[in-house]
């Protein structure tokens, strides 16, 4: 399976605004806090009537330099997205490492090397099953009747080496489950110097009681804010929330 990138379409100065696709049995939200300072960036896109692509990337820099590379790597998750996933009868996983190489690659002819933690994953409506590649992410999170566990990373971050690879895992969410990714912005959020830290992260969304998509990504802002004492106003503070149904 191979992969192309068409330069010659013009690309936005800017990313375009990222429209929410309806689910079946479940939903997507994704909530930043502020105005953009730096490179945090998402989108979804449905590229075929099961499967839903989604995105989170925390491109190094600020906004002012990442304007071009963001809207660039939009346009590869947009392009080769729906390239890879066009077919029934994919292999999911073989297509979401493609597709990351594109965006990959996308960067790199774009503006040169710049770090791009991503994590990029197709949700299968059908099945419940989320394909992904954490590349060089903060780790994704999942909670369930058994608790939360982590998406740890699976590969270096996008935007560094023109051949680097990262591998693709997979992970059921079972009715009622919660997937949650968070920028490092938020992460990395401090109170007298102690980072918040992906355990803090996790202990919140084990004890809150938010149930939908939108909900569960302000709860955890919230707690951020709440954690520093202060509206986050060091970087880029971003959540995005997949949640299945709980009566499927």
């Amino acid at each position: 399976m191979g992969v192309s990138v068409q330069p010659e379409i013009p690309i936005p100065r800017a990313p375009v605004h990222a429209n929410v696709p309806e689910l079946a049995g479940a939903e997507l939200a994704a909530v930043y806090y502020g105005q953009r300072m730096g490179g945090d960036f998402y989108d979804f896109i449905r590229v075929s009537p099961n499967r839903v692509l989604f995105g989170l990337l925390d491109m190094a820099g600020r906004v002012n330099e990442n304007r071009l590379l963001l809207s660039a790597a939009q346009r590869a998750f947009h392009h080769l997205g729906t390239e890879l996933f066009a077919s029934d009868d994919i292999n999911e996983s073989e297509a979401i490492i493609h597709l990351c190489i594109g965006i990959n690659r996308t960067i790199l002819q774009s503006g040169g090397v710049r770090a791009c933690p991503a994590f990029i994953g197709c949700y299968n409506e059908v099945s419940g099953i989320v394909c992904y590649v954490n590349a060089g992410h903060t780790p994704g999170l999942v909670r369930d009747n058994h608790g939360v566990i982590e998406l740890p990373a699976t590969g270096l971050p996008l935007g560094l080496f023109s051949h680097a690879t990262a591998d693709a895992s997979v992970v059921l969410l079972h009715p009622g489950a919660v997937l949650l990714l968070v920028s490092r912005g938020l992460v990395e959020a401090k109170f007298k110097r102690e980072e918040l830290g992906i355990t803090r992260v996790k202990e919140n969304l084990q004890n809150t009681t938010a149930e939908s998509s939108k909900e569960v990504c302000l709860a955890t802002l919230d707690y951020v804010k709440q954690y520093m004492r202060t509206p986050p106003t060091h970087d880029d503070v971003t959540a995005m929330a997949l949640v299945r149904a709980a009566d499927i």
